[in-house]
């Protein structure tokens, strides 16, 4: 499977890198894209390339050769710690953009107090230093271990970085975190995704029937807040396809940990099916982290905008013209699908 399985993560890393750079870069240069929910959307980018850049190499070089493990202890803490921060921090920013989103549709009179950048970016500081603080247990868990010692003596050759303290605290801390950090904050998602559609769904139904607010012969509040909801509408969709997708690429990887945790004696149809879990969720995992640039792409006209004019109108950047021809048909292709 490791052929099949590197050409996969070749081709997703080609694809997220380049279209979370760009989702960083068209929020960076263009102040228009600096909103408190794009402030999220690049948190969450920052995250996806972490994992891209520094995760995928390193599970790659795992399946090449399991061992030696050449990084040594800290290597090893390292890798865990990372996989750990952008877990937690993933869906904890995924939880505070719907959250941000809710407020803004739900009570919009209460969104400028509270949906501002400066809000936006200390609630972004606060979420990863609980995802960092929250990965320390199961980081510590894990460490070198090498093949049993023969004759008095280890063998270095064989070290592996895997768990090497007792396996019933792992399995409390996976079933705790998954339950935190996965299962409650998808149902809590979904219930402010829910209402939130009742909510647009309402508004829509009014500004029909012709009966929303127009404060006599003035109409340019009721043509401002039919835009506005038309903005909200194609926001908050975005976002739920968006968590939608999260959900499903997350799920196996959660599956994955938790029948580790859960199956205690191991069998050889245990094993097979374990195996092929442990597969779709690497793959799924890191499909997570390239799939979100393409969504922003397909469903937001903003972003869609944005990636071509940085795409097609590259100055700066050392590329030859085909190559910044490549991108910018690429990128044209997205607009037209």
């Amino acid at each position: 499977m490791f052929l099949p399985v590197c050409i996969t993560f070749l081709i997703i890393f080609i694809v997220g890198l380049v279209g979370n750079m760009l989702t960083c870069t068209v929020i960076v240069r263009n102040k228009v894209m600096r909103t408190p929910t794009n402030y999220y959307l690049f948190s969450l980018a920052v995250s996806d390339l972490l994992v891209l850049v520094l995760g995928m190499p390193l599970e790659l070089y795992e399946m090449w050769s399991n061992y030696p493990f050449l990084f040594g202890a800290g290597g090893c803490y390292f890798k865990t710690f990372l996989f750990e921060t952008v877990c937690f921090a993933s869906i904890l920013i995924i939880t505070a953009l719907s959250v941000e989103r809710y407020i803004a549709v739900i009570h919009p009179l209460k969104v400028k107090h509270v949906a501002t950048r400066a809000h936006a970016k200390l609630v972004i500081l606060m979420l990863w230093a609980m995802s960092m603080a929250c990965a320390v247990p199961n980081t510590s868990l894990h460490g070198l271990a090498m093949l049993g010692t023969r004759f008095g003596r280890q063998f270095p050759e064989s070290a592996i970085c895997m768990m090497v303290k007792p396996r019933w605290m792992y399995n409390l801390i996976i079933q705790v975190t998954t339950l935190v950090f996965f299962l409650l904050p998808m149902l809590t998602i979904t219930g402010l995704y829910l209402r939130i559609g009742l909510q647009l769904r309402m508004e829509r139904g009014m500004q029909g029937l012709g009966t929303g607010p127009s404060f006599g012969t003035d109409s340019h509040w009721s043509v401002h807040r039919q835009q506005q909801t038309a903005r909200h509408r194609q926001v908050t969709k975005m976002l739920c396809v968006l968590v939608i997708v999260f959900g499903i690429c997350w799920a196996p990887f959660h599956i994955d940990r938790l029948m580790w945790s859960f199956i205690n004696s191991w069998t050889g149809h245990h094993h097979l099916v374990f195996e092929y879990v442990h597969i779709v969720s690497g793959v799924f995992f890191y499909l997570s982290s390239a799939v979100n640039p393409i969504l922003y792409s397909l469903m937001s006209t903003r972003f869609r905008e944005m990636f071509q004019q940085v795409t097609c109108q590259i100055e700066n950047v050392t590329l030859n013209t085909h190559a910044k021809h490549m991108l910018c048909s690429f990128v044209v292709l997205l607009q037209n699908a």
